[in-house]
């Protein structure tokens, strides 16, 4: 295993410690400025917007730029964001030093991505991807818990402080680590990565990232609520039973970057479809609670199990211009969140109680195996015509699919 993935994975952690910190401390956040419950979720929301602006625009913006030396510029800008953070005299600065981190949360993964995959053979692709996003589910498992911990023991701006110590080891890390991508001399033009968006496999690829992912956080955002209104956990078992579903998050990473190695679409099939009848059998079981801590690991490693085999995806189909479209995809996964999250209050508001965002999260992820079946047909269906009549357009990102 290249030693670059590990500084990519601890970048990765930083960022992702950055994302889901702030939700165990916003009750700190929001007394020390005085503002309200919802205006404090602006730091939450207003970052998950960011992410998406700059997973597109930035990463547009230096599509043309050599990767290594933007992802050290990208750390810089994660390093001054959480500084600003920490030094935030009032929620003003706070939500800006929020949104300077966020703009490079997208771009970082979207290029990282890239790094990783030229680090390793192409069978190897996925797995590469998978241990960069390592990081993102160790920053659920480990440092969420320990950052809020530590937050709450020495004041809500240590945590910030740590996550910028981090942000400059990683920067260091890669540095020292990360190679330069061989083909890197030669950028690319925005011209040529927004022509990967004529790929129909690109955009069905995204689609199923929206709604794959989206199902699964729709069902984990109002998880709080599920575990002590329904399943019957005291509120101090939760964290506990988060870390859970974090070591689901971290094992179905690694095992769903293997398989998709392995075969591709098959393994975005079999998994979206287990996450399917996995959220359809925790709502229906959630009254148990044995039933529901086995759930939550399972819906934890089967919905991540997922992202390696998506980020991968659009990559191959978007063929030698996968920069942004990795970008792309990255947005594409904070607008899953986003829709999950919506769908599942709206189905609350509606009076159709707790495990009602569950059964909502399993109609997204139904919706999202359907357009992977189709999309997996078509690329079957292309590759034939190939083999028949050579390739044309997108055909030959297509014949570096499984068959």
């Amino acid at each position: 295993m290249p030693i670059g993935l590990i500084a990519l994975a601890l970048g990765g952690f930083g960022i992702g410690l950055t994302e889901f910190v702030i939700m165990g401390l916003l009750p700190e956040v929001a007394a020390d400025f005085g503002v309200s419950e919802a205006a404090a979720g602006w730091l939450i929301s207003g970052y998950a917007l960011a992410v998406v602006i700059g997973a597109l625009a930035l990463t547009a913006a230096v599509t043309r730029l050599p990767k290594k030396p933007v992802l050290l510029a990208l750390m810089v800008l994660f390093i001054a964001g959480n500084l600003v953070s920490a030094l935030a005299g009032d929620y003003e600065v706070m939500l800006a030093g929020r949104i300077i981190a966020a703009l490079s949360h997208g771009a970082f993964f979207g290029i990282g991505s890239v790094l990783a995959a030229s680090m390793v053979p192409k069978h190897k692709q996925a797995g590469a991807i998978a241990i960069m996003f390592t990081g993102l589910t160790a920053a659920n498992v480990l440092g969420v818990p320990f950052g809020t911990l530590l937050g709450q023991q020495f004041g809500w701006r240590s945590t910030f402080w740590a996550i910028t110590v981090i942000g400059v080891v990683a920067f260091i890390a890669i540095l020292a680590l990360v190679p330069k991508p061989e083909h890197d001399e030669a950028p690319g033009s925005l011209r040529a990565e927004l022509r990967a968006f004529r790929s129909g496999q690109v955009w069905m690829s995204i689609a199923v990232t929206v709604l794959g992912y989206g199902g699964m956080f729709g069902a984990f955002t109002y998880i709080a609520y599920t575990l002590t209104e329904v399943s019957g956990f005291a509120s101090t078992t939760v964290p506990w039973l988060l870390i859970l579903f974090g070591v689901g998050l971290l094992v179905g990473n690694i095992v769903g970057g293997k398989a998709a190695d392995r075969n591709l679409d098959r393994t975005l099939i079999v998994v979206i479809a287990a996450l399917t009848v996995i959220l359809i059998g925790f709502a229906a079981t959630a009254q148990s609670p044995i039933a529901t801590i086995f759930a939550l690991v399972l819906m934890g490693g089967f919905g991540f199990a997922t992202v390696p085999g998506l980020q991968m995806r659009v990559m191959r189909y978007a063929s030698d211009a996968p920069t942004l479209a990795s970008g792309a995809n990255i947005a594409a996964f904070n607008l899953g969140n986003a829709l999950g999250a919506w769908l599942g209050g709206v189905t609350i508001t509606a009076g159709l109680g707790y495990t009602s965002p569950i059964w909502a999260g399993a109609a997204i992820t139904l919706l999202g195996l359907g357009v992977i079946v189709i999309a997996a047909a078509a690329a079957r269906r292309t590759r034939r015509r190939v083999a028949v009549e050579g390739p044309t357009d997108d055909a030959r990102a297509t014949m570096t699919q499984d068959a």
